[in-house]
């Protein structure tokens, strides 16, 4: 009874991380329906749980010239495809948020980093609350680490690990994964909203007193959010995402905050038996036996990931409808530019796909979000429909309005280059992009060309002459 009348109640919006001292059927700050759940607390329950932690000192105000602006400093992994994503390498003291889906590597990737920062001379703590140590041990034989200043805790008790965090003073503290680790102060489920935020809460202050860079994995939503409140993501410095498509190799690191560096940087990998595999040159995996890739329906695209270029082929197919609906599919493409494309191509050109089932793919399960494909894509079911083949060594960019005109690019001479060094040598690009393309054939003067187009409407006339 004495139990019951010490326990505070209150309610935490699973969306926002909200509080109110009653329930709502309405989230008050985000809107959201039904989204307040209870949970139960003993008073000040952080003073409980210190880990050996002094508390904070008293904060006074600096004068903002008086502030030393001095570069950050990092540790460099000899990862360039983690440290580009990073910033240059991992801060000390910083917070790093993990997501990605089930099964992704985002596990195997972060016990990678933990070897990469034992052999720097930094001690790790890994800390596991869903493994045990015979199973991450299994891992790191699999990835040939046997790293001697790695750590392994199998515990979901923060409490306790705070404890061996404070007695270890480790370089880098992993916790996998959030959602299974809890505070016994709390009454409530470990994934709750409420033991999500107040162990971040805890892994945060621990990382801003002493220094220790920590990496958090979080699971992910089947939306593909990371689970728990929306403060999660406000609460760390870092917040990356591991994507890809399970039943492919390729992966991709994207950054989507960082207060210590762009978050338009990617890192790009290979996942195969010994790990995830850094990938050095993208457009060679995903083009490969690219020289029978002239056939209808294939078209090769120059995208920018990040600020790297990067070849990808998008494949179209076209076959005559069974059904009163056409169906329209896409893998690795956008579903609703591919419907956008389809009505302007009908539209401004006069071809009809209206009685076929259309099927767009983007091969080696790599994923393009940039509107600059849609020339691509539309010259890829165009291809398979009139049954010609764009001429060998073709690459196609250009972003599609919705009057078919073709919009300009961005990083247009980069995009050239990459696609070079593939070994193609024609270029079908905007007319707004002449400038840009003109630098580049300026330096290639003999063995590259080019052709500008304004419309989707030349794009098609060109093929159906047959010329390029």
């Amino acid at each position: 009874m004495e139990k019951n009348k010490r326990t505070k109640i209150k309610y935490v919006c699973d969306d926002c991380g909200a509080e109110s001292p009653k329930w709502l059927g309405r989230c008050p700050m985000c809107g959201a329906w039904n989204s307040m759940k209870e949970f139960r607390t003993l008073p000040d329950p952080a003073a409980r749980f210190t880990g050996g932690m002094e508390p904070s000192p008293p904060s006074v105000p600096v004068l903002l010239h008086d502030i030393d602006a001095g570069k950050e400093p990092r540790w460099k992994l000899s990862m360039p495809e983690v440290d580009r994503p990073l910033g240059g390498g991992i801060v000390p003291g910083s917070v790093i948020l993990w997501g990605g889906e089930p099964g992704i590597g985002k596990s195997t990737l972060v016990l990678q980093i933990c070897g990469a920062v034992s052999r720097t001379g930094r001690s790790v703590l890994y800390i596991s609350g869903e493994e045990s140590e015979f199973q991450i041990k299994m891992r790191a034989n699999r990835l040939g680490m046997d790293e001697e200043k790695c750590f392994i805790l199998s515990s979901p008790d923060l409490s306790s690990a705070e404890e061996q965090i404070a007695s270890l003073r480790p370089g880098l503290v992993v916790i996998d994964s959030i959602q299974t680790m809890y505070l016994s102060g709390l009454d409530s489920p470990p994934g709750s909203p409420a033991q999500i935020r107040e162990c971040t809460h805890h892994l945060v202050r621990i990382a801003k007193q002493t220094g220790t860079a920590v990496m958090i994995i979080g699971h992910v939503t089947k939306e593909g959010n990371l689970a728990g409140p929306r403060m999660l993501e406000h609460m760390v410095d870092v917040v990356l995402y591991l994507e890809g498509d399970r039943s492919y190799q390729f992966r991709i690191l994207r950054t989507v905050k960082n207060r210590f560096g762009s978050t338009a940087e990617t890192g790009l990998f290979m996942m195969d038996e010994k790990g995830l595999k850094e990938m050095e040159n993208p457009s060679a995996f995903l083009l490969r036996d690219r020289e029978i890739r002239s056939s209808p329906g294939n078209v090769i695209f120059s995208c920018m990931e990040g600020q790297r270029p990067v070849l990808a082929e998008i494949q179209a197919l076209t076959v005559h409808s069974a059904f009163a609906v056409p169906r329209r599919i896409a893998v690795g493409y956008d579903y609703n530019r591919m419907i956008i494309l389809l009505a302007v191509l009908e539209k401004k050109t006069g071809l009809s796909f209206s009685d076929h089932d259309v099927y767009i793919n983007v091969v080696s399960g790599f994923r393009i979000t940039e509107t600059a494909a849609d020339l691509a894509a539309a010259m890829s079911m165009v291809s398979i429909q009139m049954n010609r083949g764009l001429p060998s060594g073709t690459v196609v960019m250009g972003e599609v309005g919705l009057t078919g005109e073709i919009l300009p690019l961005n990083h247009v001479e980069r995009r050239m280059k990459e696609a070079y060094k593939m070994g193609f040598s024609h270029f079908v690009l905007p007319a707004s992009n002449e400038e840009d393309s003109r630098r580049f054939t300026a330096a290639h003067p003999e063995d590259t060309t080019v052709s500008l187009i304004s419309h989707i409407g030349e794009a098609v006339d060109s093929l159906r002459s047959g010329n390029s």
